[in-house]
């Protein structure tokens, strides 16, 4: 922003006007009565009234001095005097609240616009108005029809139809004899006005259009038809339990609480991100997915929470160009919508609409016995070897794979609630393949992503086939984000493109431990102990029940143990040892392979964790020299300096 520019002039020129309009009608509620001085005012008296473009357009007849001192029902309109179309800014409209027959005193500095071929002035720059009340009667009438909401008619006017772009046969044919707003051509029967309670409100399929029209506060008389793309949830923001008033939403993400959201697109191919506050079933995401994706639904009750861009949603818009281009012709704004000038070969979005429910309002009505939309475009589904040679960055990615193990990120200065979840998986794709590509592969989930209960309580129990929806793939990394959708199943609808997809068979290999190895990995190590690290060795006791190991020493007999999850006392409770072994590995043996063992999980190592916890006092040269067979392990860490691995024996799920 340059100083002294004329951007900076124009903003102080905007804020003085603001504070003008603010001072004189403050001044107005606080005199209560009209300012003594008349000259330049034009007094007119409103005949009708229509809003356009988010301006409230008010047809007026003027008015004399003495027609303007009788009561708005008492002034008889003069054939003579002149029809004037009179602009009132949306803050100027919400002020005034007139009606047809009221009598508005507009003050300097008013501007008179002539239009060519147009009979009727417009009245412009119409922010010091009032309202005149001038009887008892016509309090008594301000104060009934304040109780009644004003119904003012909203004419829906394209920038086709402005620079007059479409055909003359197709303009007359989308005008109502009753001036009614325009309606889509084609409006499903379940979202027929009939059928609606918002009967007198039409059906439109432009997002765009809708946004234009409606404003920013919100869409009380008008729908929108589009298609639904994507079903998921997103982490709800701070303060968001409060703001849902008591109802329960829908899924707990990890102790934090979420809100199901809307992909949508309409018929032009515009996106819009629709974030629904609450449901009243707590059904599954998984059941929403399968319900409504592809679908068609009426959109009414909306208010636009953000218009945001790729600069400032590089997330949102990584899953809106994996559906980009779509996959039939859509309409393009502003030319005739024959199917010859319909075209796909248009740049993708670079803006999309935020937008959410106001309360209290019907908001989506989804079609859920109608086929599947054309312009519904399923997750294409591929195979981790194919994913791991995309060459793109930030591309969203489906897949069907084979979870082995979960780990949880080990960093104490994170919460909980925030930290990464680590999960190692597999397909067919990666077990058939030579060494180049590893048999399994990491995949981050972020805390952003958020978990079905269904899904976190299968992992923690056994392997599972997983569904993974709009992964994000890049540097070398698949990562669960915002807006990525996990299922225990696979989706109806899902496009192959190819890609191998039969299911495992035989036991599951993992990539043998040698110099390519990276850290935050699993492989499988075989070798020779060479030492035990006697310094890290210790055991502790844990409950033979919960596995809690945090025993208590029982207050009412101090020579037994209490574990304070189950409330009882342990008669047997299970010892757990953890110790070091070093390995000489001949796949690395330049560097000393380090291994974290522990008693329960240890089988290659049984020998040695039965030696150390059953005797007293043991040699260690009756164990080293031994040959330990395939570990499965979890990669610490590997150093160059010194040249060491560290790693953790682990069991698959």
């Amino acid at each position: 922003l340059c100083r002294g520019g004329l951007a900076e002039r124009l903003c102080r020129l905007q804020n003085r006007e603001r504070s003008a309009i603010s001072f004189w009608r403050h001044q107005c509620i606080s005199d209560a009565k009209i300012p003594s001085d008349k000259s330049g005012v034009l007094i007119v008296k409103i005949l009708e009234m229509f809003e356009e473009c988010t301006i409230q357009v008010a047809i007026c007849q003027q008015l004399e001095q003495s027609s303007a001192m009788l009561s708005s029902e008492d002034a008889v309109i003069n054939a003579g005097e002149p029809i004037l179309k009179v602009l009132f800014a949306r803050e100027t409209a919400a002020h005034l609240k007139s009606r047809p027959q009221d009598v508005i005193h507009i003050y300097p500095p008013w501007q008179k616009l002539l239009l060519k071929n147009a009979d009727v002035p417009v009245i412009m720059n119409t922010y010091f108005s009032q309202k005149v009340l001038l009887s008892e009667h016509s309090e008594t009438r301000e104060k009934t029809y304040g109780l009644t909401k004003i119904l003012i008619r909203k004419n829906i006017i394209s920038l086709a139809q402005i620079f007059r772009l479409d055909d003359l046969d197709d303009e007359l044919h989308q005008k109502s004899s009753d001036n009614q707003v325009a309606c889509a051509p084609q409006i499903h029967n379940n979202c027929d006005s009939k059928q609606h309670p918002l009967a007198q409100s039409a059906v439109n399929d432009s997002l765009l259009e809708m946004v234009e029209s409606q404003g920013a506060v919100g869409w009380r008389e008008a729908r929108v038809r589009v298609v639904i793309q994507r079903v998921y949830c997103l982490p709800a923001r701070e303060g968001y339990r409060s703001h849902v008033q008591g109802n329960k939403p829908l899924l707990s993400n990890r102790g934090m609480f979420c809100r199901l959201c809307l992909l949508v697109q309409d018929a032009y191919g515009m996106f819009s991100e629709v974030q629904l506050q609450s449901l009243s079933s707590a059904e599954d995401i998984e059941q929403y997915c399968r319900r409504w994706e592809g679908k068609f639904c009426c959109l009414a009750g909306m208010k636009i929470l953000q218009r945001t861009t790729r600069g400032r949603a590089l997330g949102l818009f990584s899953l809106i160009d994996s559906l980009w281009p779509p996959v039939v012709p859509v309409k393009v704004p502003g030319q005739s919508q024959d199917s010859e000038m319909m075209t796909t070969n248009l740049p993708p979005p670079s803006f999309c609409y935020i937008l959410t429910v106001q309360s209290g309002e019907i908001h989506v009505e989804v079609d859920e016995e109608e086929q599947i939309s054309n312009l519904y475009q399923p997750p294409a589904v591929h195979g981790l070897k194919e994913i791991l040679q995309i060459d793109g960055c930030n591309e969203r990615c489906s897949f069907w794979a084979r979870v082995l193990y979960l780990r949880l990120q080990t960093k104490h200065s994170v919460p909980i609630n925030q930290r990464e979840i680590g999960l190692f998986v597999t397909d067919s794709t990666l077990q058939n393949v030579v060494h180049i590509i590893p048999k399994v592969v990491a995949v981050s989930v972020a805390a952003s992503c958020v978990l079905s209960t269904e899904i976190t309580e299968a992992l923690s129990v056994a392997s599972r086939l997983v569904f993974f929806k709009d992964a994000l793939w890049g540097n070398g990394r698949i990562i669960c984000v915002e807006r990525t959708v996990l299922l225990l199943q696979k989706p109806l609808l899902y496009s192959a493109a190819g890609a191998d997809l039969s299911e495992l068979t035989g036991p599951v290999r993992l990539d043998e431990l040698d110099s390519t190895t990276q850290a935050n990995s699993v492989c499988a190590v075989r070798g020779t102990v060479v030492g035990v690290n006697e310094s890290t060795a210790f055991s502790w006791p844990t409950c033979n029940r919960c596995g809690n190991g945090k025993l208590e020493l029982c207050p009412q007999d101090r020579g037994l143990l209490y574990c304070s999850q189950c409330s009882e006392v342990v008669i047997s409770p299970v010892l757990k040892m953890q110790l070091e072994v070093f390995l000489s590995c001949p796949s690395r043996s330049q560097s000393t392979v380090k291994v974290k063992v522990w008693h329960e999980m240890s089988f290659g190592l049984f020998v040695l964790i039965n030696m150390l916890l059953s005797l007293q006092s043991y040699e260690v040269q009756s164990v080293l020299g031994k040959e330990v067979g395939l570990l499965n392990c979890y990669v610490h860490s590997v150093t160059s300096h010194p040249n060491c691995v560290a790693l953790e024996e682990i069991v698959l799920l």
